[in-house]
């Protein structure tokens, strides 16, 4: 499976991006299909996920009340909405998917997102 994420680039404090995410030659089904980053010197940071085949999703503290993840299975696509942004957004995000109960064996090559 491969993962192809779109959507990243620069912007400043405050402003908003939306990252997708789609695979290659898959469709999603029941996985689960997780946003990471990773900043430099900074250990990878799970930032949000969601059940592809249910409405389950998870987001984590740092992002809170700013980032959305969600999806839209005609489209077979996973979206992340960062609102809000901070300069400590600033990292390199992967899509990531994986069956549920087990690991996040699939992950994309990641797209840079800058906050200035």
């Amino acid at each position: 499976v491969q993962l192809v994420e779109s959507g990243g680039g620069s912007v400043q404090a405050g402003g908003s991006l939306s990252l997708s995410c789609t695979p290659s030659g898959y469709t999603f089904s029941s996985d689960r299909v997780a946003w990471f980053r990773q900043a430099p010197g900074k250990e990878r940071e799970g930032v949000a996920a969601i059940l592809f085949g249910g409405i389950l999703t998870s987001i984590a503290d740092s992002v809170k009340g700013r980032f959305t993840i969600s999806k839209d299975n005609a489209k077979n696509m996973v979206y992340l909405q960062m609102n809000s942004l901070k300069s400590e957004d600033t990292a390199l995000y992967y899509c990531a998917t994986g069956a549920v109960g087990g690991g996040f064996g699939y992950w994309g090559q990641g797209t840079q997102v800058t906050v200035s």
